[in-house]
């Protein structure tokens, strides 16, 4: 019998562990915006593949094209230009038509590419049905400060109906950043703008920008894998970042604020970036997510209370070991937990073994009021990414009650031997506990 390579029981283990989020995704609506520079660049191709099998798993496609580079030559190569100013292009009548035709390249370069079914490749088989149409009704912007924008415009609504019927009907949908009025006028709009007005009237689930970054990042370089919108809004505000990237993250926030679950800023350059963000946990740019009243943070000595509480239930049943108040205020340091409206609703913990990097994962609980709705996804989460800041390499768990829902997030059985022996001189036989690790 032929024994399988490692690198196609890494792509069974990827498959396996992504079936989650293919059953969470199948039949939620995402607007994608593809700015202009995605369109030009090498991984393009990578890029419509990867929007087909989003189309394959059943997810509703929105589409939103850009085209600022495109309109920037056909400009050039007439030998004009317009001015950026709080970049939006002022549009003149007399460059209108130059606007349209960039625009409308891209658009068929776009459902060109939306419509390949060549054997040998991600397309093969493929049956996308591409609509686009005046779906995206505009308004002048006018006059800002003295400027007059001309054929400038700013979205006055998305018509969700034929939209929505479009979407039913398994059609891929394509907007493009131009507006039309009913008195037959036609508006360049800020590709940014539509994608933002058509998630949020959408009521879409997801807003995914593609953008020259991989997406935002901290002072010392580090990515932020995700942010709340008033945090972002902070990071907006020291204008620090590249201007695609402002502008894609302003869309992200203005989104979310308008009840959009969750915004994405992904790098047209990385190959395969969409589907590592949409069915890995670790993901592969920044998330937005709406400012909640239920937050996820360290723990402090305030909480201890709630999290007796918490914890009480699951020590009675045996699931976890009995916790003295005494203890957990010693340790507090090592938890972080979910606060929601002021109550402690889920709690995990982390026990570093840095020389051998390797942290236990212990204590991992969420209430029973509140389960059913990824908190403990977000605890592990949020425990994976301390264990990572810290250096370690492998994050391992002892538990008698809870080993399937441990091995469907990737952690795998192993033996007393390979923990840490400080931690194998405390194993309690009487518990019997199965042992899990995961490498990092």
């Amino acid at each position: 019998m032929r024994s399988s390579a490692p690198e196609e029981l890494n792509y069974v283990d990827w498959f396996r562990h992504s079936s989650p989020y293919i059953n969470a995704h199948r039949g939620k609506t995402f607007v994608i915006l593809i700015p202009g520079e995605a369109v030009e660049c090498t991984h393009f191709s990578s890029i419509i593949h990867d929007l087909a099998l989003l189309d394959s798993l059943g997810i509703r496609l929105v589409l939103v094209q850009g085209a600022r580079p495109q309109i920037n030559r056909v400009l050039s190569n007439h030998q004009t230009s317009t001015p950026l100013d709080s970049d939006y292009r002022v549009t003149p009548q007399s460059q209108l038509l130059d606007v349209i035709q960039a625009s409308s390249a891209v658009r068929v370069q776009l459902e060109a590419q939306l419509s390949m079914g060549l054997s040998n490749t991600p397309m093969d088989g493929a049956r996308l049905k591409v609509c686009s149409g005046n779906y995206v009704i505009g308004r002048p912007l006018g006059v800002v400060d003295g400027v007059d924008y001309g054929h400038t415009g700013e979205v006055r609504r998305i018509d969700s109906d034929a939209i929505f019927r479009l979407l039913e009907d398994d059609n891929m949908v394509l907007l493009p950043h131009l507006g039309f009025s009913p008195t037959g006028e036609v508006f360049n709009l800020k590709s940014e703008d539509v994608a933002t007005q058509a998630a949020i009237q959408l009521k879409a689930d997801k807003l995914i920008i593609y953008t020259d970054e991989e997406g935002v990042f901290n002072q010392t370089g580090e990515l932020y894998s995700e942010l709340l919108a008033k945090d972002a809004e902070a990071i907006l505000k020291d204008h620090s970042l590249q201007q695609l990237t402002q502008n894609a993250l302003a869309a992200c926030v203005q989104s979310v604020r308008h009840g959009v679950p969750r915004a994405h800023l992904i790098s047209y350059h990385e190959n395969g970036g969409l589907l590592r963000e949409l069915f890995t946990r670790e993901g592969a740019g920044t998330m937005i997510d709406e400012d909640s009243y239920e937050q996820l943070r360290p723990a402090h000595i305030d909480d201890v209370g709630g999290m007796m509480a918490l914890l009480a239930p699951l020590e009675e049943k045996g699931a976890l070991v009995r916790r003295s108040r005494e203890l957990l205020e010693n340790e507090i340091d090592r938890f972080i937990v979910i606060e929601r409206d002021g109550a402690i609703v889920a709690c995990a913990a982390l026990y570093p073994f840095e020389q051998e990097q390797a942290g236990e994962l212990a204590c991992l609980a969420v209430s029973p009021n509140y389960r059913g709705s990824n908190r403990g996804e977000r605890l592990l989460k949020g425990i994976e990414q301390v264990a990572k800041k810290q250096r370690l390499s492998t994050l391992f768990l002892l538990t008698t009650r809870t080993a399937h829902w441990f091995i469907e997030r990737g952690f795998s059985e192993t033996t007393l031997a390979s923990l840490p022996m400080q931690k194998q001189t405390l194993y309690n036989y009487q518990r019997n506990s199965k042992i899990f690790s995961k490498k990092l």
